[in-house]
């Protein structure tokens, strides 16, 4: 498939999936709901002050985080228009909520202590240049958090990459590639990022820290 299949796919994917996402009917998306509390403890580690989160959907991260932090300042972005009106929906004060692509992230150089990016990474095609925009926006010394799906063993993740996600996708998904360790230390230090840590926690959650250096 080209990208911008990859990218349609995702976006009617989610399309149907914003006005249940955090409801009882979320499906397979209400097991995101235990990654919140990981990536809450990663982010209480240092301090912060503007935070973006890549992929945010209906913004139920985000939605903890303003709660906890109010004087905060935090921005979303989501390639699915939906996503973005339901988080809208939500009218939470100077949160600044965008419709855009992770790849090509649509804010300056430097303008973010933390990034933050759940079970989304996985649907990018051009993986590569999220990193790269991820270092751009990040302040030095600023944390890139992920959270996505990752399997122990190379057996299994291309087993996961070359039967299940091309099945899943003709069901309407938009999936590109499970990543493991060493694929993402190379995209990091490609960025220009330093991998951390990371660690598969739970079943089959990658829970990864990477920094842009001073």
């Amino acid at each position: 498939m080209t990208d911008r299949n990859y990218k349609e796919l995702s976006r009617q994917e989610f399309s149907k999936a914003a006005k249940v996402y955090e409801t009882d009917d979320g499906g397979i998306y209400k097991m995101c709901k235990k990654d919140y509390p990981d990536v809450l403890a990663e982010l209480e580690k240092e301090e912060f002050t503007d935070l973006l989160d890549c992929g945010c959907g209906p913004a139920p991260m985000l939605t903890l985080l303003h709660e906890k932090y109010p004087e905060k300042h935090f921005t979303g972005i989501d390639l699915t228009p939906e996503m973005i009106e339901v988080a809208k929906s939500k009218n939470m004060q100077d949160v600044k909520l965008v419709v855009g692509d992770c790849e090509k992230l649509p804010f300056e150089d430097a303008s973010f202590d933390a990034v933050i990016c759940c079970h989304s990474f996985h649907h990018y095609p051009n993986v590569q240049d999220f990193f790269d925009s991820v270092y751009r926006v990040l302040r030095p010394g600023g944390r890139l958090v992920l959270r996505d799906m990752t399997m122990n063993t190379a057996a299994v993740r291309w087993f996961c990459n070359h039967i299940e996600i091309p099945l899943v996708n003709l069901m309407g998904h938009g999936d590109v590639h499970v990543y493991g360790k060493e694929e993402v230390r190379q995209l990091c230090e490609k960025a220009g990022l330093r991998m951390e840590s990371f660690e598969r926690r739970g079943f089959c959650r990658m829970h990864c820290v990477a920094r842009k250096p001073r």
